[in-house]
């Protein structure tokens, strides 16, 4: 088969030949993968071949590789190693080959696939010549040869882990990053794709930032590229000062004064790529430092290893200055697109994280640039300082805050109705919603929400919800602030007067034309439900009025003819969106017994539109209607059997979806929602939900979060289906088992892993309990005692490892009290031989936390009641 040809064809604008030439590539791989990779390396690396067919060539060997999903990435790694050796060593050579092809695409995709090949080779301790033979390419004469290797080995440091190399490598390729960086090389290709082989290099370089004279030398090197001719090199330079501002904080003190001038003199004069670098350098010092102060906060030893150099606070009277003056060159059409990144915005998030940093002393730092520019003319100077004041509403005090504001407030609720310029109106608004988030609440200690002031503010905010797209959205932002702020506020909420008004504009809002901008339409319906959430008793019967309303809608998005593809998107979201607001009008009227009465008329109706949401997707199931099921059972209780024979195939559908995990994690929460509320009535439904529960346990395509909420959804069933659960405990117990026995061994490997490894040891100590629970007083709980030394076991280690949090600590102590309260005296006598169970017991009783002390009693009683049988 001719491939160049092929190649070719699978770029053609032709789609049948397209098509066909997908399916012979296709082929090609399944029948010969050793002669596929290796005719593809031979293509990459023909100097006569199309530049086009190359690069198809150098993609397709790339994507052979490596691939999103974790399983099929190891399966592809397989695949690889399992070649054989002469096949294996004829590709690598074609690829370190091209490395020198005068054809610039070719030499990049190249790089690629050696960093690709390496990060499954090296860690395997195979291609150990690799790293030899790159570097000594960097002393060949043409420089696109140099600048080749460069790029691999950047693309190298970032597919393998620091722990595959030694640190004499480490060093050598340190050593031929930072030549290439130099000043002295010259030629600017060589020394962009050196910069940026330095940045992906800098989380091998521990032992380097440790050496001063090796630290100092990068450093200078790294600063004088940010004053490099070339515009890409000083991006690079400055990206490379971020990553180092993150990982090696405490090495910096010698150089920010150097830092601080070159960043100034970058984000005053420099192209807006690069000064955006050289703000992102200081919200990342302000984010370490953040980090720094809360670990300081949490524990007045301090948690945190790394002190902190404040150097930030030190900064401050040149860095606020340099920042307040970003605030003024605000893009003419900035907020009209989605995700646009500016200095104007890099400057106010940064003026926020310094907030965040030193808390009440940027205030007086920022007020006089406020006073003078917000009521200037050009609207440019109105913007800047009120983005300005909304920049700073988080990290200083409320004391220091609320008298300021209380000048402020009736300032910007004229500027919301009257500034002539939509940036301003839109800042503004954006500014009223931070106050409401930071100012107003239960917490504090003067409102800043007053009954004289509450009647302006809601008036001026509906009145703002019919102002242009981007204005109105801020606007239901704030509305939904405002509502938030009023949560516990006992029988009677200040918002109640106004409830019927909002709700109606809010409404009105998700059926403007233009309600599909600038995110409005969810914004309106998040506003809505926030202010349903947050009602007091008084508005319940408003709140049922609503019911019909939303149903109604929802009711609009079923009917009529099939959707065009270009709608399904929508229509779904606009599903999901009301949906979501069923969901908190269904958990508020369910929560307190007469309005819940008045909303069992219409729980019918209402799955009754759940289904049909269900029934338009064919291959997945809706997220929001799951959620709102689950919601539902909740309220209607046992009633909602009479649902499961039409719902149970989507619960399946839902438990079935591995790729989606969100949606199958969120099914697995509605499948305990319904334990709890039909209880025993689920009985004939447990052998298809446990079939598929372990299923997906054994899976390796399974996103892990999902793990720890299937364990608990086995201690949902037992505990609702009592000793039936018999049935499966053989399947399950292995199970729960073995994973008990792996989240041993996980812990402590980082944050990440130590917080997933609490929350699996926490799912599985809920099925234990929800088990124990179930047979409780029933004659089979004999089955159970064989399990007892192994939960003991577990119970030892967790404890012995002292790495468990609260949650863990008080599910712990719990399932210790359900195996003496369900086995009795066959416990007893376990547990009384345990050392770490008594002391485990002694250190909960003494606990502050007031839940796990009363688990803790509850366990006490319960094994002196079995010791004493």
């Amino acid at each position: 088969m001719e491939v160049t040809q092929v190649l070719l064809n699978a770029q053609a604008i032709d789609g049948t030949i397209r098509k066909h030439a997908e399916e012979s590539l296709k082929q090609f791989q399944e029948q010969d993968l050793p002669l596929f990779l290796l005719s593809l390396s031979r293509e990459l690396a023909n100097e006569e071949r199309p530049v086009e067919s190359r690069k198809l060539a150098g993609l397709i060997l790339k994507n052979a590789l490596d691939a999103k999903e974790q399983h099929r990435k190891l399966d592809l790694v397989q695949r690889w190693l399992g070649l054989e050796a002469s096949v294996k060593t004829q590709i690598k050579m074609c690829l370190l080959q091209t490395l020198s092809s005068p054809v610039s695409d070719a030499r990049s995709t190249t790089s690629q696939v050696i960093a690709k090949v390496a990060g499954i080779e090296l860690p395997q301790k195979q291609w150990p010549e690799l790293i030899g033979s790159l570097l000594s390419n960097i002393h060949q004469l043409p420089a696109h040869v140099k600048q080749a290797t460069l790029e691999t080995l950047g693309y190298l440091c970032e597919e393998v882990s620091p722990d595959v190399m030694d640190q004499d490598q480490v060093n050598k390729i340190l050593t031929a990053v930072v030549q290439g960086m130099n000043a002295s090389e010259g030629n600017n290709d060589v020394r962009l794709a050196a910069t940026r082989a330095l940045y992906n290099a800098l989380g091998f370089a521990q032992a380097n930032f440790s050496n001063d004279m090796e630290r100092d030398y990068i450093m200078r090197v790294v600063c004088e590229a940010t004053l490099s001719s070339e515009v890409k090199i000083r991006q690079a330079a400055f990206e490379c000062l971020v990553s180092i501002s993150s990982t090696y904080y405490e090495k910096l003190a010698p150089y920010m004064q150097d830092i601080f001038t070159i960043t100034a003199k970058a984000v005053r004069e420099d192209q807006e790529p690069v000064a955006l670098q050289a703000i992102e350098f200081w919200s990342s010092i302000c984010d370490e430092e953040i980090d720094i102060l809360e670990d300081y906060v949490g524990d007045f030893s301090g948690d945190s290893d790394i002190p902190c150099f404040y150097f930030i606070k030190q900064a401050l009277p040149a860095l606020v200055p340099m920042l307040l003056e970003t605030l003024l060159k605000q893009e003419e059409d900035q907020e009209q697109e989605d995700g646009a990144w500016n200095i104007a915005m890099a400057g106010g998030t940064c003026l926020g994280l310094v907030a965040r940093t030193v808390g009440d002393d940027i205030v007086p730092l920022v007020m006089p640039f406020i006073e003078e520019n917000i009521t200037k003319p050009d609207w440019r100077q109105r913007e800047a300082a009120t983005y300005a004041f909304g920049s700073i509403l988080e990290g200083p005090s409320a004391n220091k805050l609320t008298p300021i504001v209380n000048v402020a407030l009736t300032f910007m609720l004229s500027a919301l109705t009257k500034d002539p310029n939509n940036h301003v109106k839109d800042t503004t608004a954006w500014t009223l919603g931070r106050i409401f988030e930071f100012l107003h609440g239960s917490t504090m200690d003067t409102p800043i929400i007053t009954p004289a002031n509450c009647q302006q503010i809601i008036t001026v905010l509906l009145q703002s919800m019919k102002d242009v797209p981007n204005v109105a959205e801020k606007a239901c932002g704030a509305l939904y602030f405002l509502a938030q702020g009023y949560e516990d506020f006992g029988p009677s909420s200040p918002l109640a007067p106004f409830f019927q008004e909002i709700v109606q504009a809010l409404l009105t809002v998700t059926h403007r034309a233009d309600a599909g901008e600038s995110r409005l339409r969810t914004a309106a319906y998040e506003a809505l439900n926030e202010v349903v959430r947050c009602s007091s008793e008084e508005t319940a019967s408003m709140v049922l009025q609503l019911v019909p309303v939303i149903m109604i809608e929802l009711h609009k998005t079923l009917e009529g003819q099939k959707v065009a593809s270009d709608e399904i998107e929508r229509q779904s979201e606009l599903q999901g969106l009301l949906c979501g607001c069923l969901q908190v009008i269904i958990q508020k009227l369910g929560s307190s017994e007469p309005t819940k009465y008045v909303f069992m008329q219409y729980a019918d109706q209402i799955m009754g539109l759940f289904l049909r949401v269900f029934a338009c997707r064919s291959a997945t199931v809706h997220e929001e209607a799951m959620l709102a099921i689950g919601a539902l059972a909740y309220t209607t209780g046992p009633d909602f059997a009479k649902y499961m024979p039409e719902f149970y195939k989507y619960l399946e559908m839902g438990l079935q979806n591995f790729e989606e995990y969100q949606i199958c994690a969120v099914t697995v929460g509605v499948v305990g929602d319904i334990c709890r509320a039909i209880e025993d009535k689920v009985l004939p439904y447990c052998d298809g939900i446990m079939t598929q529960l372990l299923k997906d346990l054994s899976s390796n395509q399974l996103h892990r979060s999902v793990k720890p909420p299937i364990f608990s959804c086995f201690g949902d069933i037992a505990l609702a289906i009592g000793d039936n659960f018999e049935k499966y405990l053989m399947y399950a117990m292995p199970m729960i088992q073995s994973a008990a026995e792996m989240s041993v061994h996980t812990a402590g490997a980082d944050d990440e892993m130590t917080e997933y490894t609490n929350s699996l040891r926490n799912g599985i100590l809920e099925a234990y309990s929800g088990i124990f629970q179930g047979f409780k007083n029933s004659p089979k709980t004999q089955l159970l005692i064989s399990y007892a030394p192994h939960i003991l076991q577990f119970l030892d280690s967790i404890y012995m490892g002292k790495d468990m949090d609260e949650v863990v600590m008080k599910t712990a102590i719990g399932v210790l009290g359900d195996l003496a309260d369900t086995l009795g005296s066959n416990a007893g006598s376990l547990i009384q031989q345990s050392q770490s169970c008594r002391d485990f017991l002694n250190e909960c009783l003494s606990s502050e936390d007031n839940l796990i002390k009363e688990s803790a009693e509850w366990a006490k009683s319960a094994i002196s009641r079995a010791i004493s049988v």
